[in-house]
């Protein structure tokens, strides 16, 4: 009787270990799922991200104190500053007709940071004799800079992705914007003729074909044709 015994408990292993196979895979699963994940880090505080923002923002108002250095150079009287070109550029961004495959707000966020190193740098123009490699070097370094005066994050991320698209030119918006640069600039060479009585004409031949989209080169026709009406 013991040996019959022996015997069939021995047959029916493996028939129990197949019926408890689904049962041990599911015990493991409910421990590795029940297992706490490692704990994500803190938020920073409300505190040090207000103290990095007013911290930016203050290195921004050098924008706003920053003169245009080409109309330095011709003796404009009170030139307009880096962050005056900036905003009427944001204005364009906000005003100019529905274009399909052109995102507005990514257009208008492209015009308020596209000249944001220029806080620290400057306005280097052409005539500086700085090349164009050493330029960008110094403007890259620059944004880092602000970037990580801001804190990192998600707003930084942004800002350095909207500034490399545009140095790039490497999208509609970029390409859009980069021509408002020059519609923005020549339009304020005819308020300054007008205003002043000063010729700006090297300001003019420096954009003439070089504007990228429709939009750029019908804005910049007819201040052409305005200046040319009020001579």
């Amino acid at each position: 009787m013991g040996g019959r015994g022996a015997v069939c408990a021995k047959s029916l292993l493996p028939v129990l270990s197949t019926r408890l196979s689904p049962l041990r895979r599911i015990s493991h699963l409910v421990v590795r799922m029940a297992s706490p994940d490692p704990p994500a880090p803190p938020p920073p505080s409300s505190s040090s991200s207000s103290s990095a923002a007013v911290d930016f923002l203050s290195l921004c108002h050098r924008l706003k104190t920053t003169k245009r250095a080409g109309w330095v150079r011709r003796g404009v009287r009170e030139p307009e500053s880096v962050a005056d070109h900036m905003y009427r550029m944001g204005i364009m961004s906000l005003v100019f007709q529905d274009t399909p495959g052109v995102d507005r707000d990514r257009c208008v966020k492209m015009a308020l940071v596209h000249d944001i190193a220029e806080a620290i740098v400057g306005d280097i123009t052409p005539t500086d004799g700085v090349p164009k490699l050493e330029k960008s070097r110094r403007e890259r370094e620059a944004l880092d800079h602000m970037c990580k005066l801001l804190g990192g994050g998600s707003r930084a991320k942004e800002i350095d992705e909207l500034w490399m698209e545009y140095e790039d030119n490497s999208s509609p918006e970029a390409k859009l914007v980069k021509d408002f640069d020059k519609v923005e600039m020549i339009l304020q060479a005819l308020e300054y003729e007008d205003e002043q009585g000063i010729d700006l004409e090297e300001f003019f031949e420096s954009t003439a074909g070089k504007f990228q989209t429709d939009i750029g080169k019908a804005w910049a026709s007819e201040i052409a044709s305005r200046r040319k009406r009020g001579k």
